[in-house]
């Protein structure tokens, strides 16, 4: 290894310690979008809204309490729902009837 990359690596490691004690200027969280908060606008259970955007609903669960992040394609999805959640539903809806099985 090379010393650039030792130094990098200690970097990083002091940086995480830092964060964790409080100081907040030397990490970042990555959050995920509010999926619960994304659901209540369409007024869909958990189950009816995990099967209109073709999930698990154990899925959708996990996204809802944070154990697991959408991936970049439901990331998407869940945005379109959050900025217009009638017309978003209503693409669903009409994509599910031209969608052809493989």
């Amino acid at each position: 290894m090379k010393d650039e990359d030792f130094a990098g690596i200690a970097a990083g490691l002091e940086d995480a310690i830092a964060f964790v004690r409080g100081d907040e200027t030397r990490g970042r969280v990555a959050a995920g979008p509010d999926v619960k908060a994304i659901r209540a606008k369409t007024k869909l259970s958990q189950a009816k809204f995990a099967a209109k955007l073709r999930v698990p609903v154990a899925t959708l669960r996990d996204w809802e309490q944070h154990r697991r992040l959408p991936d970049a394609p439901a990331r998407t999805l869940l945005g379109m729902v959050d900025a217009d959640p009638q017309a978003a539903m209503d693409l669903i809806e009409r994509a599910r009837g031209s969608v052809t099985p493989i």
